[in-house]
């Protein structure tokens, strides 16, 4: 029987994913830092099916599949997050053709927002990840007008009321304030419509420019605007990590399976 036939030797699977040469790939299996489907695996002899099972190492998913691209865009204005628009509008395709996969975009930013999109050809993790439910944590920073309080900086954390239901912040941090406008740092997890323009609108402070800077695990750091780059090694096993909790979830939550369902609009800030 071939070796494909009855699995691939884990060690050489570690190694070929990048994760370290095949020795130490033996080292981590034997030291019980490697998981199979959740489960410490620390015999050498051990054989997977690198197309359906999950590995990871020291608690951080590892990338198998070599076919799937996971691409970080810092999205400009004047963009519809779409890989296709029937009103002729710039869409997400301007930024794709450095890629020959069909990329798609993990939830979605507002047309006047900029900031941190995710793209990728991985139809389970924009799935997990897109999901309302799930609510991946977000860092925006918006200019709004005013002079934004620390009063108003509470209130953000404490809760508001918008017409869809309560609010709250994760975290809320005013980092300037000149020229009568002010800079505020917003961290959230919701994944409802346009929620931090409508926060912000609620505490008399309507948005000017905003842009998000932080999806989950990643950040957009010093990517020029209108530019996209693969994700790294440690960026891709952060996602995948942050996917596979989200699908455990909803698998404890759902024995079918299926994601809840929800009444809220996909995200669009």
């Amino acid at each position: 029987m071939s070796e494909e036939a009855e699995g691939v030797r884990l060690q050489k699977v570690l190694a070929n994913a990048g994760v370290a040469s095949r020795r130490v790939s033996e080292q981590l299996i034997v030291e019980g830092r490697v998981r199979v489907n959740g489960q410490v695996v620390t015999e050498l002899g051990s054989r997977i099916d690198p197309e359906n099972d999950l590995v990871d190492v020291d608690g951080t998913a590892v990338q198998l599949d070599a076919g799937k691209r996971y691409v970080m865009l810092n999205k400009p204005t004047g963009v519809i997050s779409s890989m296709k628009d029937d009103r002729g509008r710039t869409d997400l395709r301007a930024f794709t053709t450095d890629w020959e996969e069909r990329l798609f975009n993990v939830g979605r930013l507002d047309y006047d927002t900029s900031g941190l999109l995710v793209l990728t050809n991985d139809g389970e993790l924009a799935q997990v990840l897109a999901h309302p439910s799930f609510g991946v944590t977000k860092v925006y920073i918006a200019k709004v007008e005013g002079t934004v309080t620390p009063q108003t900086i509470a209130t953000l954390t404490r809760g508001i009321e918008l017409e869809d239901g309560p609010i709250a912040a994760d975290k809320a941090r005013l980092l300037d304030t000149s020229g009568g406008s002010s800079l505020v740092e917003l961290t959230l997890h919701s994944g409802r419509n346009r929620i931090v323009r409508r926060m912000m609108a609620a505490v008399g402070h309507p948005v000017v420019e905003l842009v998000r800077r932080q999806f989950g695990p990643l950040h957009l750091g010093t990517l020029p605007v209108g530019r996209a780059r693969e994700l790294t090694k440690v960026e891709r096993g952060a996602l995948l990590t942050l996917s596979r909790r989200g699908s455990d979830a909803e698998a404890s939550a759902d024995p079918s399976g299926e994601a809840p369902p929800s009444r809220e609009k996909p995200e669009n800030s």
